[in-house]
């Protein structure tokens, strides 16, 4: 999977992937370990709207995993000026980044972003008007899914769906 856009988009499986792989991070962030795994990369943080939570949450988790984090906001940017989604995507890319976290009030940008051919660069919506936040459902999956393991006397929620679980 290049992108993330939506969670309409992922298979059951890769959906648990994700939240294993989640589950995996915080118990090594709770053994105080490291994981470097984006260890020369450069994540660009592309925030249209004020969202202190979300991108404080992104750009923590991005360092802890080693990247190197460039913030935009859209206030005090060309963007004001009138500068295109377009346009701010391709300056940032030109600065080598490696990927792309959006949070936009308009709904779709995200996957305008991803799919018109501006870049190439993976993209992860972090929250585009009405439309879809995808980071903060599957954070409310790893937390339903820790609950119902706990509930089950599991050692771990790895592996495990959210069947039966009504919200």
């Amino acid at each position: 999977m290049k992108h993330l856009l939506d969670t309409r988009e992922l298979t059951r499986e890769e959906a648990i992937e994700i939240l294993d792989v989640a589950d995996y991070m915080a118990q090594v962030k709770a053994e105080n370990r490291t994981l470097n795994v984006l260890n020369g990369k450069t994540v660009v943080n592309l925030f249209f709207e004020d969202s202190t939570r979300t991108r404080l949450s992104f750009e923590s988790a991005e360092k802890r995993l080693g990247a190197a984090v460039t913030n935009f906001s859209a206030s005090g940017s060309s963007v004001s000026k009138g500068e295109s989604l377009k346009d701010t995507a391709q300056t940032l890319k030109a600065i080598a980044a490696d990927a792309f976290v959006i949070r936009h009030s308009a709904s779709g940008a995200p996957q305008r972003l991803a799919e018109a051919g501006w870049t190439d660069i993976p993209v992860l919506n972090a929250g585009d008007g009405t439309h879809a936040h995808p980071t903060q459902a599957l954070l409310d999956a790893v937390s339903l899914r820790q609950y119902k393991a706990e509930r089950d006397g599991l050692d771990s929620p790895r592996g495990t769906d959210l069947s039966g679980m009504r919200v």
